[in-house]
């Protein structure tokens, strides 16, 4: 039987071990770095988020934005604090952003949460020592997918000056007939309203797009063809295909030095510095 090519356990033989890695890395992260946990954005229990600072941080910090993937449907922002210790490093506030999960809402109830998360950090992060003009974003999987919805052509402006895309979805459709199907049964009309394939972005926002060199041909093709659908827009794009990498241990590398993901992550939150 061939193989669905966006169910990650088939392709990533220790999912289970980077899983409880990445898992012991954020426990570490919050048990070191200083934090602010859980603050609430919105009325839903699953709207929180965790703010992370540099240690000894001054004020008019940049700001850096991250979401995290699971297909819509599993995970949570406390499986991610490990991102903040290479954000921080950075000098810039890390804001690791929780939302509800599928099939329990729908995929317009978490982009709406997402926005919610991004209009509070606009209103909000001030008061924590951070910048609200210099604002970079990331996320993987189904976190890159909801990433895009915080820079999209309207309403303008974005206040997104970067975003890292790692292991993006961006056309849904495929998903439709993916092992997917019987858990969150993705709609025709999720599909239509929330491909960002099929939407605009805000020009002004620079835009790395990453693929692990180990992913399946459906996200190396889902990878290239925003990445065409953003030059089309007159978007500032870079492509990075990451090296012997796969859909875990890529976004795994995102918290651990002299890595090519984390490179890229470093990089991309000095763009919003100054």
């Amino acid at each position: 039987m061939q193989k669905d090519p966006f169910r990650t356990r088939d392709h990533v033989a220790d999912f289970d071990d980077i899983v409880a890695d990445i898992a012991a890395r954020s426990a570490a992260t919050r048990a070191t770095l200083p934090m602010v946990g859980d603050l609430a954005y919105g009325e839903h229990p699953a709207e929180k988020l965790d703010l992370f600072f540099p240690p000894g941080r001054g004020g008019n910090l940049p700001v850096h934005i991250f979401i995290h993937g699971g297909y819509w449907r599993m995970f949570s922002k406390s499986d991610y604090s490990y991102v903040a210790d290479t954000v921080t490093k950075a000098g810039a506030i890390a804001v690791i952003v929780d939302y509800a999960l599928m099939p329990e809402v729908r995929m317009a109830a978490i982009v709406e949460q997402i926005r919610r998360a991004k209009q509070w950090v606009l209103d909000n992060i001030a008061s924590h020592g951070g910048d609200p003009g210099r604002i970079s974003l990331s996320g993987h999987s189904a976190g890159a997918h909801l990433a895009t919805f915080l820079f999209e052509e309207t309403p303008a402006p974005s206040h997104v000056h970067a975003a890292l895309l790692l292991g993006g979805l961006y056309d849904l459709k495929p998903l439709q007939t993916s092992f997917l199907e019987p858990l969150i049964g993705i709609t025709d009309e999720e599909v239509a309203n929330f491909s960002p394939m099929a939407r605009s972005q805000d020009p002004l926002t620079a835009v790395t797009i990453l693929v692990g060199a180990q992913e399946t041909p459906a996200f190396h093709l889902q990878a290239a063809a925003f990445a065409m659908h953003l030059r089309e827009q007159s978007t500032k794009v870079r492509d990075v295909c990451l090296e012997d990498r796969n859909h875990m241990n890529s976004v795994r590398d995102l918290g651990i030095s002299g890595t090519q993901a984390c490179g890229c992550l470093v990089e991309l939150v000095g763009t919003a510095d100054g």
